[in-house]
């Protein structure tokens, strides 16, 4: 259902993909609207410790009006739910309360335990508030965060590259490489986008791999996400998993619910998991895997070397049907963005 707010609801959608993809905190977007429904302030969260989007916008729009309370009528467009505690900085619902905004429209509910709440606060307060505007979209752009809090572990997103025939390796063991330049530059940059990044000690061993974000002509992207080995297997200090290029966890378990509680407890809201083959078919066999990004290359294999192992499907009736969100070709891979239907 369509509303009178969803351009404006757009327009905070667009400012919160402004604010860092990484870290604790939600990207989060917010304009003020005056009396006319026209936009006269805006705000996106900058990071953890920075003034939140709703709290941007009605800074902005005190030192244009060169006041520190609106006149009544002005409406605040959020697209999560303010904020009703006090972290790094205070409570937006109070912001928004003492500015004298006479309206709160937001998209999605907080679901922190400690954070949400904003909007009932505001309704005993005497501010209309209306939730649910656009709701889908920024469901869809904010899932990552949202999905972390709601369940208390980080975002898992798996990644494989394959042949057609499903192979991640060739027979020998050589895998360099299945996937073409523009699907690894794409990976890469999607590295550089996620907290930490996981493998098991296997992969470690066999492979030597740096787990670095790296653009295409070999540097080294600013963000660097946090390298997590797996398992419970001694790795040399020497490997390049180790140099300086980024920190480095060793987590010796094969608990991968333990291992994601650790991770959470550390800040980690986004994981992207490369493998092995094992690791990853035990993170589908738990169902632990919110999001699937494979990239298909245009050649057969054969062999024994699989992208993914036993996952727990035994028959035709225990197959997991996944929901394909997104492909399109690079170069001459196919690239596949796929959940859980």
């Amino acid at each position: 259902m369509t509303s009178q707010f969803d351009a404006a609801m757009h327009r905070a959608l667009e400012l919160a993909l402004l604010g860092p993809i990484q870290g604790v905190n939600p990207q989060v977007g917010a304009v003020i609207l005056n009396a006319d429904n026209e936009i006269v302030a805006e705000g996106y969260h900058q990071g953890s410790g920075t003034n939140h989007a709703e709290v941007m916008a009605i800074s902005a729009l005190k030192e244009k009006l060169g006041v520190s309370t609106f006149p009544a009528g002005h409406t605040a467009v959020v697209t999560l739910e303010p904020c009703n505690h006090t972290g790094k900085t205070g409570p937006c619902s109070k912001a928004l309360l003492e500015a004298g905004i006479s309206r709160v429209i937001y998209a999605v509910a907080d679901p922190g335990q400690d954070s949400s709440g904003g909007g009932e606060f505001l309704r005993q307060s005497g501010v209309e508030v209306v939730a649910g505007v656009c709701e889908a979209e920024a469901e869809e752009q904010g899932r990552i965060w949202l999905t972390a809090n709601r369940l208390g572990r980080p975002f898992v997103t798996l990644k494989w590259a394959s042949s057609l025939d499903g192979r991640s390796a060739a027979s020998d063991g050589t895998s360099k490489w299945i996937s073409g330049e523009q699907s690894r530059s794409d990976g890469h940059l999607r590295r550089s986008e996620v907290d930490a990044i996981l493998v098991g000690t296997g992969t470690v061993l066999a492979d030597d791999p740096e787990l670095t974000a790296r653009t295409a002509d070999g540097s080294y992207f600013q963000h660097q996400p946090l390298r997590v080995i797996l398992g419970e297997r001694e790795i040399p200090d020497t490997l390049r998993v180790f140099n300086d290029r980024a920190e480095t966890l060793h987590l010796k378990t094969r608990n991968i619910q333990e291992a994601l509680a650790e991770l959470f407890s550390r800040g980690v809201k986004h994981l992207w998991v490369e493998g092995g083959p094992n690791v990853a078919s035990e993170f589908v066999k738990l169902g632990l895997v919110d999001e699937f990004i494979i990239y298909l290359a245009p050649m057969l294999l054969g062999g024994p070397r699989v992208a993914l192992e036993d996952i727990g499907v035994g028959s035709m009736a225990e197959a997991i049907d996944i929901e394909i969100v997104e492909q399109k070709l690079l170069d001459n891979d196919l690239f596949i963005r796929a959940r859980r239907a």
